[in-house]
């Protein structure tokens, strides 16, 4: 397996502490060692070191637009999937501003909590984003919204340039108006035009759109013109004009060359599985090396889950897709999970441990368990409760287990 620079680095980092431990023979540093290790052995990789890989994973690449056949192709054998697949927030996960259903719902929404007045104002066709201070003002027309609204949405725009600009703010469901963007706010603007936004380098914007848009880069350059806005099959299962091809010389389907002329990532090992849908929310080490903590992490559900001591080094029955079809909308309902917790769980107090029920029973519930287990966190930036999927027994005021 090749490994970029930094993650050897890393690696080798972290065997030389757990060898000084070892020397030192310190109590502390032997368990921060031995915790160190037991982590990164786990098969967990950062998003950039899969990139390095050979092979498909998301937010690459692509050499030609002619490599992809596009959904409705994938239609005409996967009706069904391509049909609630559309319906999902994935698919919909950036759009232009103006098919915006939030922008329309909410055809002015005003923002002040300074001298700066912050406004999206939405038409029939287009809606303009403005800031004001006193005679001092400043607008532009909203190009692209990032977020269905199920807890917010944000935007960028241009200034008549090739680059992009982020707006200083965000719609927040749970607000019903705009918000600062998270992470974006600014005590003392120089003027307006700092207080209006932030501009967005173009390393950002490939991976803004990487994970929102399918095929949006092309031969190494970002392709504002032709990327497919949301997340559609082949985001996650790679290009697919080789396997219709395949697939059309071999009517029956069953070759090995049509089968493996498409990614199928439900063939990945448990660790792998969880890097994948990781590589848009975010992986062990993505989060690790970005440097975030606290409840801010709750929004990486794949680096919270393999925190989870049940996670081990990887079971296929706690993978993202053992509880979330991506095909399917999300569910919201606790009792909805209650047959992955079963897997694992033995159903009713003293029943014996099975192969594959080789968890004990809980002692207090045999439904709603993701209500106990993983419980909502409120992410201040985000205005909003996110579940999250550190599965222990979580415990009424107790601080966020980092």
């Amino acid at each position: 397996m090749l490994l970029p620079g930094l993650f050897v680095r890393l690696l080798l980092k972290r065997d030389e502490l757990f060898r000084r431990s070892l020397r030192a023979c310190g109590l502390a540093g032997f368990l921060l060692a031995v915790s160190l290790h037991t982590l990164s052995s786990s098969g967990q990789l950062s998003t950039a070191d899969h990139l390095a890989e050979p092979g498909f994973w998301p937010t690459q690449d692509y050499p030609s637009r002619s490599d992809f056949a596009g959904t409705d192709t994938c239609a005409r054998c996967h009706g069904s999937k391509v049909a609630s697949q559309k319906k999902t927030p994935m698919a919909r996960a950036v759009m232009s501003s103006s098919l915006s259903d939030i922008l329309h719902a909410h055809p002015l929404m005003v923002f002040g909590p300074g001298k700066y007045q912050y406004r999206i104002e939405t038409g029939a066709s287009q809606s303009r984003y403005s800031v004001s201070a006193g005679s001092e003002s400043l607008s532009f027309p909203l190009l692209w919204a990032f977020g269905t609204g199920r807890v917010g949405q944000s935007y960028l725009f241009k200034k008549g340039t090739a680059d992009f600009f982020e707006a200083r703010v965000t719609y927040f469901e749970s607000l019903g108006t705009l918000g600062f963007t998270p992470s974006r706010a600014l005590l003392s603007p120089s003027g307006v035009e700092e207080a209006m936004d932030r501009s967005v380098g173009q390393a950002e914007v490939t991976r803004c759109f990487g994970c929102h848009a399918t095929a949006s880069s092309i031969g190494g350059r970002f392709d504002e013109a032709h990327l497919v806005p949301g997340v559609t099959c082949e985001a996650c299962h790679g290009p697919g004009a080789a396997h219709v091809k395949a697939m059309n010389a071999d009517s029956t389907g069953v070759s090995q060359k049509a089968k493996s002329a498409i990614f199928n990532s439900g063939h990945l090992n448990p660790a792998d599985a969880v890097d994948f849908c990781g590589a848009c929310h975010g992986t062990w080490w993505d989060v690790k090396l970005a440097g975030v903590k606290g409840v801010s992490s709750a929004r990486s559900a794949p680096y919270r889950l393999v925190t989870s001591k049940c996670w081990g080094k990887g079971d296929a029955r706690l993978t993202c897709t053992a509880c979330h079809d991506p095909h399917e909308q999300l569910q919201t309902d606790a009792a909805a999970y209650d047959r992955v917790c079963l897997k694992c769980h033995a159903g009713s107090s003293g029943s014996s441990k099975t192969v594959s029920h080789d968890r004990p029973a809980c002692p207090v519930a045999t439904s709603r368990c993701t209500s106990c287990h993983m419980a909502k966190v409120y992410v201040p930036e985000m205005h909003d409760n996110f579940t999250d999927h550190r599965i222990r027994i979580a415990k009424a005021g107790e601080a966020f287990p980092d």
